[in-house]
């Protein structure tokens, strides 16, 4: 697919990589608003094609006490303003097969949970939007079967879609990014890597997921030089009192820098 006709995006011609960024879940307008605002300046000042990316509800929780959202159509409402706003494309995930057609009156991008990439329904809900369709690698499949959820996309008369890796379980408490995967699923179509999921550690004793942020940029830089496609980061101004992910999230402080420095790496990647 081409990057340019997702609506409102920009740099398309800058050769850089494509970002999706935001927080994890949309807990209220202003902190949309602050983190979409910031993330723009950063990427229009880097021409990095950029899309805001906040989840309107969060069905995947380990307790049931966890936090699950504001209300679907007022978290929707809130990715909406984030777009009018700063004339910016969104993206969210989507859980059932409701949710495709109503998240999409509101956003540019439907994301597909990596536990649920294999259910046909939703993807092919999902694709039939006419939307672009974000299919999460599931942690428990290999790079070559996604080819088969592509195909999904496709047959529904959708030729929009991207892949995104966030990394594959390694026993029970970890995830590990086997980039051996990204050239393959390059192959059916473009790839994204998402750096923060992917530092993960889930199933933890308490029933709140860990996470290793200090390896953020360790697998962004070797995203980067494998040649992905797009990049996803979880960012948020205060990760230690955000209400989901938390743990794994990129201080938003450090966004900056960290692009900065895969900008120039890609640079250089691509003068060889």
């Amino acid at each position: 697919m081409e990057l340019n006709k997702i609506p409102n995006i920009k740099h398309t011609d800058s050769d850089n990589f494509f970002l999706l960024a935001g927080p994890c879940a949309i807990e209220g307008e202003e902190m949309a608003l602050r983190i979409a605002e910031k993330v723009l300046k950063i990427t229009d000042d880097l021409k990095i094609p950029y899309i805001f990316k906040g989840s309107f509800k969060k069905a995947n929780r380990s307790r049931i006490d966890s936090f699950t959202g504001i209300g679907d159509v007022e978290a929707l409402k809130i990715l909406r303003k984030v777009s009018e706003t700063f004339d910016i494309p969104t993206v969210t995930d989507i859980h059932e097969v409701s949710d495709a057609a109503l998240a999409a009156e509101y956003v540019d991008v439907l994301q597909i949970p990596a536990f649920l990439v294999r259910q046909t329904d939703l993807v092919v809900a999902a694709a039939k939007t006419g939307k672009v369709v974000n299919l999460k690698k599931g942690q428990f499949m290999s790079p070559e079967a996604m080819k088969h959820a592509v195909q999904k996309v496709k047959d529904s008369g959708n030729e929009q879609a991207w892949i995104t890796d966030r990394g594959t379980m390694f026993g029970y408490q970890d995830m590990i990014v086997d980039f051996r995967g990204i050239p393959t699923m390059r192959e059916y179509a473009p790839t994204v890597l998402d750096v923060t999921h992917s530092l993960q550690q889930p199933n933890q004793s308490s029933g709140v997921t860990g996470g290793r942020p200090d390896m953020i940029e360790t697998i962004a830089r070797a995203g980067i030089v494998n040649n992905v496609d797009g990049l996803f980061i979880e960012t948020h101004f205060d990760p230690a009192n955000a209400k989901s992910d938390g743990a794994n999230m990129l201080d938003l402080k450090h966004l900056e820098g960290l692009l900065t420095r895969l900008v120039a790496i890609r640079k250089t990647i691509h003068s060889f």
